[in-house]
């Protein structure tokens, strides 16, 4: 059951659709117009009442489909590849211009079939449902129009290949449709074709932008700055959405994208003030649904690594073929989700980080909260550096340390194994070491935030007592953990 602010951010993500709806309304209405311009249909507003319907399923099946979570959605997949080809054949069989006749009108709107076929098939092959976030949140006018001239030149190629494939298919499969033409007629039509598919697919394309621009703003979970819920509780708005929302909603995404730059930035110092309550129950809610996808990473990927200290796991995975890609094919669908690992990564290494001077009771410390963020991002790391073929093996006290007790400088246990060679080409092995990338930076930067704490704990032999959870951790083992930790605290983890 969802709560009454939940239900208000959903509110707002329907008046988002709501206003893409109307907006791609508007453009596919002046698209229409200029249509009419070279193809002049002898019925002008019965082809506008068949083009913009079209045009209006296209875009509700796009925002079916679309999803900031990339897994797999092998159904809507197809319902979006059929709209688009039945989005095709509607608009293209309206701009016919009224000299082809019936047959001529009846062939356009085959040719709309399988351009709209081609179309829908390479927009699910390039995951171009997936929404991906901007880096820099910018004004929504400005960032549509940004986008213009990029989906005028995808829509140009995508339209003479369109063109060129649909107009082969028409001569070689068998149709109701063959007639035969003069050669001047021939012509027309290619050109009439190849001239209305560019504008339909220029439309899509600003439509697929619109979507992307509208739906990937940054919404803000929080009471309005002075009313009773911002002095008393700020944090619910956000706290419910994380928590009550699915796990792969765009509500949620968008819930950590907030929680994110409130915690990264000093724009309201008010909210992140908020979750250094007296109690401590909001800092450990936070920190628990900011390392919940990174544990989710770390197992997943533990699970078909195995566990790095197993002889037996250890022997098995010898055995395999080095060019063995079943790793990256069974963890390509969690390696992609890298948004929400940055997201989660950041917050949490920020908040702890501003723990250091913002937390007045000490709940970060007193809760485990410290411990428990530091040892998931290293169980995450060596997760993911096995993955990538690194080995995790420990390393002895004699190789750590030189003669008289001074340490190397140029120690490094990343040693890669064989079968990452095949990973490097790959697209999995990109995501791995931009996820990695994120991991060690945060680990820095909470090594930087408490250095001088950790060193003092380090020479105590209080480190892991601090800074590593007790329990049994996620990805390796404890001592592999405080290894990892000392790598860094010493800034030699590369």
């Amino acid at each position: 059951m969802m709560s009454g602010s939940t239900r208000r951010v959903e509110l707002v993500l329907k008046n988002r659709f709501l206003s893409y709806l109307i907006w791609q309304s508007i453009h596919s209405s002046l698209i229409f117009i200029s249509l009419l311009s070279f193809s002049s249909p002898h019925y002008p507003f019965l082809s506008f009442l068949l083009f913009l319907p079209s045009h209006l399923l296209f875009s509700t099946t796009l925002s079916f489909i679309a999803s900031p979570h990339p897994r797999p959605r092998f159904t809507l997949s197809l319902l979006f590849a059929f709209s688009a080809a039945f989005s095709a054949s509607l608009s293209l069989s309206s701009v016919a211009p009224a000299a082809h006749g019936l047959p001529g009108v009846s062939r356009l709107g085959f040719r709309g079939f399988l351009v709209g076929s081609l179309f829908g098939s390479h927009y699910v092959f390039k995951r171009r449902w997936v929404l991906h976030f901007p880096i820099i949140q910018r004004p929504p006018f400005f960032s549509f129009k940004m986008g213009v001239p990029s989906s005028a030149r995808r829509a140009l190629k995508l339209s003479i290949v369109a063109s060129v494939f649909s107009g082969i298919l028409l001569e070689l499969l068998p149709h109701p449709f063959k007639y035969s033409v003069a050669t001047g007629r021939f012509f027309t039509e290619q050109i009439t074709s190849l001239a209305a598919t560019f504008t339909i697919f220029f439309s899509w394309e600003l439509t697929h932008h619109l979507h992307w621009v509208l739906h990937t703003k940054r919404s803000i979970f929080a009471p309005p700055k002075g009313s009773a819920a911002a002095e008393t509780n700020p944090s619910e708005h956000l706290l419910s959405a994380l928590e009550e929302s699915s796990p792969t909603s765009l509500l949620r995404y968008l819930a950590y994208l907030d929680l994110c730059m409130v915690c990264e930035n000093n724009v309201d110092t008010w909210r992140r003030a908020g979750f250094f309550e007296e109690t401590g129950e909001t800092y450990k809610r936070v920190i628990a649904v900011c390392l919940k996808p990174l544990e989710h990473l770390a197992t997943k990927l533990g699970e078909g690594l195995g566990n790095p200290v197993d002889k037996a796991t250890q022997l098995s995975n010898q055995l395999l073929s080095p060019t063995d890609a079943r790793p990256d094919l069974k963890h390509i669908e969690e390696l992609h989700n890298f948004q929400l690992y940055a997201w989660c990564s950041r917050t949490a290494v920020s908040l702890t980080a501003c723990s250091r001077k913002d937390d007045k009771f000490g709940v970060a410390q007193l809760s485990g909260s410290n411990a428990a963020v530091v040892s998931t991002l290293l169980s995450c790391l060596l997760a993911v550096e096995s993955f990538m073929g690194k080995k995790t093996n420990l390393q002895s006290p004699n190789q750590l340390l030189g003669p008289a007790g001074i340490k190397w400088a140029t120690v490094n246990s990343g040693r890669v194994d064989v079968a990452a060679g095949k990973r490097r080409s790959g697209p999995v092995n990109s995501k791995a070491y931009a996820i990695a990338d994120v991991l060690k930076t945060s680990i820095y930067q909470i090594v930087s935030a408490f250095h001088d704490e950790m060193l003092a704990g380090a020479k105590a032999s209080l480190l892991e007592k601090d800074w590593v959870t007790n329990g049994k951790p996620l990805f390796g083992t404890r001592e592999m953990l405080i290894q990892k930790l000392r790598l860094f605290l010493d800034f030699r983890a590369t």
